[in-house]
């Protein structure tokens, strides 16, 4: 029993050797595999020794000299970042800003921007672009006072816009879009712009109501007028002979309405009919 306690011990040991080492040469191929793979969305930079060389490697597989030779990527697809900060107004107001941008480095710049600059489009972002944007945002702010800033919004970002893509440019990053996202002010000027629109408010409906005052007044000075009119076209109208004939016409409406019997009248003399006598 001994024995096979003691086969049982060497084969387990054996195994154990046997997997120590097949890992091992998975490690080692991995670290001398001759081939380097560039993933879409990137471009390749060979290093010799840590040297990089000119040529751009395409999304594929190339083969590289083992242990001397790394393939480095850099991402050529759109990415998108935001930031903040604070500027001044032309007015020395202190504006907070809130901007959002997408840019991509161009392919054709990759290897200029890794020896340049940094070893990734992150690193490239960090030193390039977030300070670009702050001294954009700083130097166009300056040029409008906090009212324009808000009235103008348009006008500011594509002025921060254009500035910022000449800085971008010269590193070989494309500017792919930019947005202002907020403008925001102290708590008193803020107080400030909301009582002035407030005011402004006030202001165009008391016009407004002006408006609807001076637009009734003249149609009921409209309407006196017509009125009066229309009674100067009677009075021109009415002749004697016309006041005659309504007369006549009124006269013989109270006749046909009378029934035939006398007013009785109670502490007075009877009332009389004048009557013809000339038929007796």
């Amino acid at each position: 029993m001994a024995f096979i306690d003691q086969l049982a011990g060497v084969r387990d040991g054996g195994w154990a050797k046997k997997i120590t080492f097949f890992v091992g040469a998975c490690v080692v191929i991995a670290l001398l595999a001759p081939v380097a793979i560039v993933p879409a969305g990137s471009r390749g930079v060979m290093t010799t020794f840590g040297s990089a060389r000119d040529a751009l490697y395409e999304p594929g597989l190339h083969f590289r000299w083992p242990i001397a030779q790394s393939m480095n990527l850099m991402n050529v697809q759109i990415q998108n970042g935001e930031g903040d900060g604070d500027a001044a107004s032309k007015d020395l107001q202190t504006v907070h800003t809130k901007v959002a941008i997408n840019y991509h480095l161009d392919p054709a710049f990759a290897v200029e921007a890794f020896k340049n600059v940094g070893p990734s489009t992150d690193i490239l972002a960090a030193r390039i672009i977030i300070p670009a944007t702050h001294e954009s945002v700083k130097a166009v702010t300056a040029l409008f006072t906090a009212e324009e800033l808000i009235t103008q919004r348009t006008v500011v970002r594509d002025q921060i816009a254009a500035l910022l893509k000449q800085k971008m440019v010269r590193h070989g990053l494309v500017l792919d879009e930019f947005n202002l996202i907020n403008f925001a002010f102290s708590k008193s000027f803020s107080d400030a712009i909301e009582n002035k629109v407030k005011a402004e408010q006030q202001k165009q409906q008391a016009e407004r109501d002006l408006q609807r005052l001076q637009v009734e007044a003249q149609q009921k000075v409209v309407g006196a007028k017509a009125e009066a009119e229309a009674l100067a076209v009677q009075r021109m109208q009415i002749t004697p002979e016309l006041l005659s004939l309504r007369r006549i016409e009124n006269e013989r409406a109270a006749i046909a309405k009378w029934d035939g019997k006398l007013p009785s009248v109670t502490g007075g003399a009877t009332p009389f009919i004048n009557v013809d006598h000339s038929s007796k």
